[in-house]
């Protein structure tokens, strides 16, 4: 008798925002049975290593496989928690990754601050796991150029979702029902 191993379990990066109760990170985690999602940070918020810990240290209390699901700079928390642990990951969607190596609009982290807090350079080590780089073809925070060389250097696959802006409430999207899909696909559901 052969036995059905549980689909693994999913895992929410948020960007430096965090939790919004009306962002499509947090409707897809109420949606997911298990899911869970990376504790905010609550000191040094703009560290890349704070946010590297926090990643890890969720991944801790996750015994079996795991989705990572991350959203615009935990994309980047992703990329840099990879290059630092070995832990195995089943797959991760990487939505909306900002281009940090050029300079952010009005009321986002400088260059300097995003450098002088461990961000920069950016990851370009090829992901030890599949991952869905889904790039925004009109998103502030980056150009879609640049999230396509990110998504060819990590060895993701790319999804171009259009004008979709960052993605995020402030761009119209609560709900993002692909979002599913995506962790569906990368759950090795279907095959």
């Amino acid at each position: 008798m052969s036995t059905v191993a549980p689909p693994p379990a999913v895992l929410i990066v948020p960007g430096l925002r965090d939790h919004v109760p009306e962002h499509w990170q947090t409707v897809l985690g109420n949606k997911l049975p298990g899911a869970r999602t990376v504790a905010p940070v609550t000191t040094d918020r703009l560290s890349c290593d704070v946010q590297v810990a926090a990643l890890d240290e969720a991944l801790s209390e996750i015994s079996g496989p795991v989705v990572l699901v991350a959203h615009s700079v935990g994309v980047i928390t992703v990329a840099h928690w990879a290059q630092r642990h070995t832990r195995p990951i089943q797959g991760a969607l990487l939505a909306t990754p900002p281009d940090l190596e050029t300079p952010m609009p009005e009321g986002h982290p400088s260059r300097d601050d995003l450098g002088a807090n461990g961000w920069l350079p950016v990851p370009r080590a090829p992901l030890p796991f599949p991952s869905i780089v889904a790039a925004s073809t009109d998103d502030p925070l980056a150009g879609f150029a640049p999230v396509a060389a990110l998504a060819r250097a990590w060895g993701s696959r790319l999804v171009d979702l259009g004008p979709v802006g960052h993605l995020n409430p402030a761009a119209g999207y609560g709900e993002w029902p692909q979002a599913e899909q995506y962790v569906r696909e990368l759950s090795g559901e279907g095959r």
